[in-house]
């Protein structure tokens, strides 16, 4: 029998839990190790801009006190220069460049989250899992979803709970059933990844703005060893 605390959210007795947006990182908040997962853009983003030795600071959504800060210490805000979001934006960014993202869902849940915090997304789980694993302590592995433009309420996404579900599966160990439940969604699609991101919500928005290419860099399993970690604030 699994042991259960008098709070049933926060997956206690499972090393790899798993939740979603903001109140699911208040929910682990006991987990001494996070993996934030924004497939559609952020992690993605952060992941390709690491990996070509540029440094992110993720910055909360539409914070001008944040963004002044940035600038001052020396940050490129994304968006006034060539680099955005967009993770086809990154795939030639400088060794070096010190990129402040501001995204209303992987950096804000960023900001939020304590720990030992890293950035995962499809190209980069089975990396980021061993890291995550490795550092000690029970995962929370949340998905960040998106956001309906109407009310600005959390809505679930394909691309996370596939992102997440591929970290939970390359941890291992004891999943709770949310994280077993995304583990399941992922190895049901792991085949077709390109397809499923293709043609879910999130995907076929970006496909309209004309940005596919970052739907399929997106999708590229296991395609980067790049293990995002936050560090003094900064992914690197």
């Amino acid at each position: 029998m699994v042991d259960v605390t008098n709070n049933p959210y926060d997956q206690s007795g499972f090393t790899v839990r798993l939740e979603w947006g903001p109140d699911g990182v208040a929910a682990l908040a006991d987990c001494p190790v996070v993996v934030i997962v924004d497939v559609l853009s952020f992690s993605t983003s952060v992941d390709i801009a690491v990996s070509h030795g540029a440094r992110v600071l993720p910055l909360p959504w539409r914070d001008e006190r944040a963004a002044v800060a940035a600038r001052e210490a020396g940050a490129v805000l994304a968006g006034e220069d060539r680099w955005t979001l967009r993770p086809a934006s990154l795939t030639d960014i400088p060794s070096g460049t010190f990129l402040a993202l501001p995204s209303p869902n992987g950096a804000t849940l960023t900001t939020l989250a304590s720990g030992t915090v890293f950035a995962g997304c499809l190209r980069n789980a089975p990396a980021v899992a061993k890291a995550a694993g490795a550092a000690g302590g029970p995962v929370g592995v949340i998905a960040a979803g998106e956001r309906w433009t109407h009310n600005d309420a959390l809505r679930p996404s394909v691309e996370d709970l596939l992102g997440a579900g591929a970290i939970a599966h390359h941890l291992g160990g004891a999943l709770s059933p949310e994280a077993r439940a995304a583990e399941a969604a992922f190895l049901a699609h792991r085949d077709d990844l390109p397809a499923v991101l293709a043609a879910c919500s999130s995907g076929r928005e970006l496909a309209e703005w004309g940005h596919a290419a970052d739907v399929a860099l997106a999708a590229a399993y296991g395609a980067s060893t790049t293990v995002p970690r936050l560090t003094d604030g900064v992914y690197r």
